[in-house]
């Protein structure tokens, strides 16, 4: 197999059936690998029911990526969010946009109530085009080789993508793919959107400003 999903979870009982459901067409095309990081509900319980492998690893999505990867059999690796949904043939594309690129991510939408969450996915597939950075919601790809060589994701709490992909960008731009992965709008809405927004725009500018990972992801919670 050429592609390799790999899926960090964490208590994600709630979505994960329908994530399976929606994945089981690429069985004969890409491998699937859960990397649990210590789910106290039926999360693994419902991975193996469908027949998936499940790998422990430590959690934090970085350390939990980083042994998927390492577990992985495909030339090709794509990183996917548990409530985040792929475009239809997605492994036709990213096999595609890789045949010209290290690396690759898909435009994004958000589900949701909120009118505002399309514009925020607007921006977010806006500033990733300007900047070259791609978020974990994306959904990023990337050639195993390219991936080994920049060191894989930086063993740090938080934005672990963002460092990935200036990791990456060293090796050349990104596949910004116009075709939209489906990721939630729950932490959105729960938390309220205009101080979620706030917050991310906070840290992100504390990050550039050279603030620890720890520490950010102390204020993300």
């Amino acid at each position: 197999m050429s592609l390799s999903i790999i899926m960090p979870m964490l208590n994600e009982a709630d979505s994960l059936p329908e994530t399976l459901r929606e994945l089981c067409h690429y069985d004969a095309s890409a491998e699937l690998i859960l990397v649990d990081g210590g789910s106290t509900d039926d999360s693994v319980a419902l991975a193996h029911q469908a027949g998936v492998r499940v790998l422990p690893a430590p959690a934090g999505r970085a350390r939990q990526m980083n042994a998927g990867a390492a577990a992985a059999v495909g030339e090709h690796l794509l990183f996917l969010h548990a409530d985040t949904r792929l475009p239809p043939d997605a492994d036709r594309l990213i096999a595609e946009a890789l045949t010209g690129h290290d690396w690759g991510r898909f435009d994004v939408t958000i589900t949701g109530r909120h009118p505002m969450l399309a514009a925020i996915a607007f921006m977010m597939n806006l500033r990733s085009r300007l900047t070259g950075i791609a978020t974990g919601d994306q959904a990023i790809f990337v050639c195993r080789s390219s991936f080994e060589a920049v060191g894989g994701f930086p063993d740090q709490p938080l934005m672990e993508d963002i460092e990935l992909s200036k990791r990456l960008k060293r090796l050349g731009p990104p596949a910004c793919l116009q075709h939209k992965v489906t990721t939630s709008g729950r932490r959105w809405e729960q938390k309220g959107l205009w101080r979620t927004i706030l917050l991310m725009w906070r840290l992100r500018f504390a990050y550039w400003r050279g603030a620890s990972p720890e520490q950010l992801a102390r204020a993300y919670r």
